[in-house]
């Protein structure tokens, strides 16, 4: 193996992959590290319960980088409608108000977005897993790429012109550009002294993966409550066939106090389905068998810089967000775009990609619109959860409202899936 290379990227993830893929296919030499590869694909296992939604600008970032017919030949679930709406409550004045939760929600359709288009969805849940040995799969294609997983870091040098990781099985790698997409514990973050702002949320998430009834759904759906929001996120059909019929999977997730998780986690499969069923709103299909459980601490983080001289972060290493609206795997391949075009952008031009002055453009582009999104999700998540009687009696009017508001509503969510603008121009499509 290769000991020397022009960029090292710590985390094989999906956006590291990612970006592996994308600089690679600019014509730089790639090392990417990481402990453990993604397990093998199983066709006729259920899904795997860390899943994302991923958007339409997600979904061309992995196109771009030749990824996503590996995703495609596996399990994905296209959805093409979006729904929020708000639950009534029995609480306070809030109970003598007359139920409107009926009018009050709002629904975004692929057909109304994209008209005549022949958009057919507005995105796709997928799990992780899949997402991961897609990209693992389209760097197997790429000789610029050298994978050293599984593998430990024991130590980082990152000052100097020259970088050195050293591992415990394959010794000293260099490089001029290391880039951290090792997660929100990053290590490249600490040891770069790039800094981080971080905040935990009072409410945990209980995340669910359950068989139901009927047909695959062509909606993903959220919920909200006084407590958080309960989502419904359907997944793609698997399983063999029994009696001819083949199962139906969801991912459920459900925000609540620490109290109340525990007391999720704790149930039996009949307690929980039982409860899943009597809880959630009237949408969801019957359900008939628990498949796994989860749950997980909020919290949001942002790094206080993305890049110096010879280093860069990206995705949950720079940035982890309230994932109420799934956004923050969507951008980390944003983050993955534009890095890709900012280094691709100085090879062609003869210019030092590691230099600070190069990647201090990706740092500008991406770090104000993180923000952005997080104070948005912060405005959701603090705006509904919550049973103040004249801030409920708003987003019912408003829901009811986001409804009817025609090009309006349809521009919105455009911006949201990333179809409202150019993507990040990167080199080579696949």
């Amino acid at each position: 193996m290769n000991s020397v290379f022009d960029v090292i990227i710590v985390g094989a993830g999906m956006v590291g992959a990612t970006i592996a893929c994308g600089l690679a296919r600019s014509g730089l030499n790639v090392a990417i590290i990481d402990h453990q590869l993604p397990p093998a694909f199983i066709e006729d296992e259920a899904p795997h319960i860390r899943v994302s939604a991923l958007s339409f600008a997600s979904e061309q970032v992995l196109r771009h980088v030749g990824a996503w017919p590996h995703i495609a030949n596996k399990r994905l679930c296209p959805y093409r409608r979006l729904a929020v709406n708000e639950r009534p409550s029995k609480n306070g004045l809030s109970a003598w108000l007359p139920d409107i939760s009926a009018w009050a929600r709002t629904e975004f359709n692929a057909d109304d977005i994209f008209p005549g288009q022949g958009q057919s969805h507005l995105g796709h849940i997928v799990e992780n897993d899949v997402v991961q040995l897609g990209l693992h799969e389209a760097m197997a294609e790429l000789d610029q790429i050298e994978l050293f997983c599984p593998d430990q870091i024991i130590r980082m040098q990152l000052d100097g012109d020259e970088k050195k990781i050293e591992l415990a099985q394959h010794g000293v790698l260099t490089a001029k550009l290391v880039i951290g997409a090792d997660g929100a514990q990053s290590k490249v973050r600490e040891q770069a002294n790039l800094g981080q702002f971080r905040e935990q949320y009072e409410q945990q998430a209980f995340v669910c993966t359950v068989e139901y009834q009927g047909q695959q759904d062509d909606i993903t759906w959220q919920s909200f409550t006084s407590h958080g929001p309960m989502a419904f996120l359907p997944l793609a059909d698997s399983g063999p066939l029994i009696d001819g019929q083949i199962k139906h999977y969801a991912s459920l997730v459900w925000y609540d106090s620490a109290d109340a998780i525990k007391t999720l986690k704790n149930m039996s499969d009949a307690e929980l389905l039982a409860t899943l069923q009597r809880k959630y709103p009237s949408e969801l299909p019957v359900l008939n068998h628990i498949v796994a459980r989860a749950s997980f601490p909020l919290f949001k983080s942002h790094a206080i810089d993305y890049v110096k001289e010879g280093v860069a972060i990206a995705g949950d290493a720079a940035h982890t967000i309230n994932p109420l609206a799934g956004q923050g795997v969507n951008l980390g391949f944003l983050d993955a775009a534009v890095l890709i075009e900012v280094v691709a952008q100085a090879v062609m031009n003869n210019d030092n990609f590691a230099s600070k002055s190069v990647l201090s453009e990706y740092q500008k582009r991406r770090r104000f619109e993180n923000q952005t999104m997080m104070n948005l999700m912060d405005a959701f998540y603090y705006g509904f959860s919550n049973d103040n009687f004249p801030l409920r009696l708003v987003r019912n009017l408003g829901l009811g409202l986001a409804n009817h508001a025609g090009i309006v509503k349809n521009q919105v969510v455009k911006y949201a899936i990333g179809a409202s603008g150019d993507l990040p121009k990167l080199a080579k499509p696949a």
